[in-house]
């Protein structure tokens, strides 16, 4: 199971509710750039979750007061070295606080949550943009009393792939970072004695510097033959965790998406129809067109079920969106399956790019039902019409309620979405 979904599955206690009965209050936080992923929990410990996007915490429960803990890059194309950081942040705490301009981009790609050095506050760990680092920020635990810069420690100096992720992946109980560097798969690990420390790369696959570089899309986790290890998959197929150490990992070709599509965001794997196996689910290209999940069969082969296209007609249900750039899964409805969200990436490469880019930036959970016959159905339910998902999408419960929400970041701002329940 992956790490980032724990805390959503702890918290669903309620009952299962019919989907008529959900819906979700949107709460417009910000309509500034500042960040493509956000992530959400409780940063000065009030029993309160927060939220951090780009370089800000905003404070929950209302999240109208926001203090930086970093600072945005002054030059792109130019790292910021350890002696350069606390004068960076200075000049951006004290002096004027300019959003990215939506026809550029961010240096917030992704962002998660989480303790790393074991002292009980959460801390942020950013993937700044494809090939450039990844590194994590230290709560000094008086963030909200003043605005100071958190510790910076480079955990990675090139994290390259779109959908880098932080999860579980040797079962552990703590995070590795599932990315791909100079070509070649993989993941980088950690050594919790000295988290302050570099990671550790792990490579799996020989160099493919033209497949596997900085832009590549598409990548995921999960336990997919039921060893109980955790393999990494990508567009082309799934690789084998080995019971030992040193082996390049056993390659599995399978394709996840169709011959011409690029590839899409995060991979889910999940056993979606319930028949004890994991199955895929993926997007087939992050700035085009196409939906599906991939069904396991006894022999370990897989027969693909089409979800969307790029017309409703390829479309079960008839719902249709492009460029589904990031995606995660949450029991939205409380029946002890989990369900699929997702949505339409806002202006990836402006007004004039990629397909559909003046559609409206939609957001979707897709209700998993499973029919006891070894099938299922994925139906969708709109969340919003305008704001739609960045490169990374967050479920959390937000207002402590047992019902996941959902949290976005992209260029349109930042979207907090808390579930409510229509129904007695």
């Amino acid at each position: 199971m992956k790490l980032h979904h724990l805390i959503v599955l702890a918290g669903a206690a309620t009952a299962a509710a019919s989907a008529q009965d959900i819906k979700f209050h949107k709460l417009t936080v910000n309509q500034e750039f500042w960040a493509e992923g956000a992530d959400a929990a409780d940063f000065d410990q009030d029993g309160k979750m927060d939220v951090a996007a780009g370089p800000f915490v905003y404070w929950g429960p209302d999240f109208k007061e926001r203090t930086p803990y970093s600072a945005p890059k002054p030059d792109r194309n130019k790292p910021v070295t350890d002696e350069e950081y606390g004068p960076n942040f200075e000049a951006f705490a004290n002096g004027p606080r300019k959003a990215y301009d939506p026809l550029g981009y961010s240096d917030y790609f992704l962002t998660y949550a989480h303790d790393f050095n074991g002292d009980g506050l959460s801390d942020i760990v950013v993937f700044s943009w494809p090939g450039d680092i990844t590194a994590w920020y230290q709560n000094p635990g008086n963030a909200r009393k003043k605005a100071a810069a958190w510790k910076r420690h480079i955990v990675f100096d090139v994290t390259d792939n779109e959908s880098p992720q932080l999860g579980d992946l040797n079962g552990d109980g703590k995070p590795e970072l599932i990315c791909h560097t100079g070509g070649r798969l993989g993941f980088a690990a950690l050594d919790w004695s000295n988290p302050m420390g570099k990671a550790t790369y792990t490579a799996i696959s020989k160099p493919d510097i033209k497949k596997y570089f900085r832009y590549t899309h598409g990548y995921g986790f999960g336990d997919i033959n039921g060893d109980k290890r955790g393999d990494i998959l990508d567009r082309d197929g799934w690789r084998e965790q080995p019971a030992g150490n040193g082996e390049e990992w056993a390659f599995h070709a399978v394709p996840f998406a169709p011959e011409g599509q690029r590839g899409g965001s995060q991979m889910q794997v999940y056993d979606v129809n319930g028949d004890g196996r994991n199955d895929v689910i993926t997007s087939w290209d992050a700035h085009g067109y196409g939906l599906a999940w991939y069904e396991q069969g006894k022999d370990g082969k897989f027969t693909p079920h089409q979800l969307m296209g790029a017309t409703e007609e390829e479309s079960p249900h008839k719902v249709k969106f492009s460029q589904l750039h990031a995606t995660t899964m949450a029991d939205v409805n409380g029946d002890g399956v989990q369900d699929f969200i997702t949505g339409k990436r806002y202006w990836a490469h402006g007004p004039n790019k990629d397909a559909e880019p003046g559609a409206p930036a939609v957001l979707y959970w897709f209700e998993i039902k499973r029919d006891g016959k070894g099938g299922a159905d994925f139906i969708p339910h709109q969340i919003d019409n305008d704001s739609g998902v960045g490169t990374q999408v967050t479920s959390r419960d937000i207002n402590s309620d047992g019902l996941p929400d959902v949290v976005v970041s992209n260029k349109k701002g930042l979207f907090v979405f808390t579930q409510e329940r229509t129904g007695k």
